[in-house]
């Protein structure tokens, strides 16, 4: 493995690929997802909703009819413009069987 060496204010940093770190880490994983997928989550550039919705190829139309949510509000919780109450995640994590801490 190589790594990149930087540093920030006079102290060397090295700069470990994510998914490197979580080996070099010993820390635990209690989700069986691929790499990519905690990867994308622990980025945070999309919903953590859309992530995992897409994970298990599903559409808005199949995750809501599985959880009981609504599509319109499964798309404005995907695209940021609410958050989603803790009911509606657990129903959508239930749908999906994970945890709502993924969601969140």
């Amino acid at each position: 493995m190589q790594y990149d060496l930087l540093h920030i204010q006079g102290k060397p940093f090295v700069l470990v690929p994510l998914h490197d770190y979580r080996g070099l880490s010993g820390e635990k994983q209690d989700y069986d997802l691929p790499s990519d997928v905690l990867d994308a989550l622990a980025a945070g550039q999309n919903s953590a909703l859309k992530i995992m919705r897409k994970h298990f190829n599903l559409t808005q139309v199949q995750l809501a009819e599985m959880s009981g949510v609504s599509r319109p509000y499964i798309a404005e919780i995907e695209s940021g413009k609410k958050d989603g109450s803790l009911r509606a995640l657990k129903s959508l994590a239930d749908a999906m069987n994970i945890s709502v801490n993924l969601l969140t």
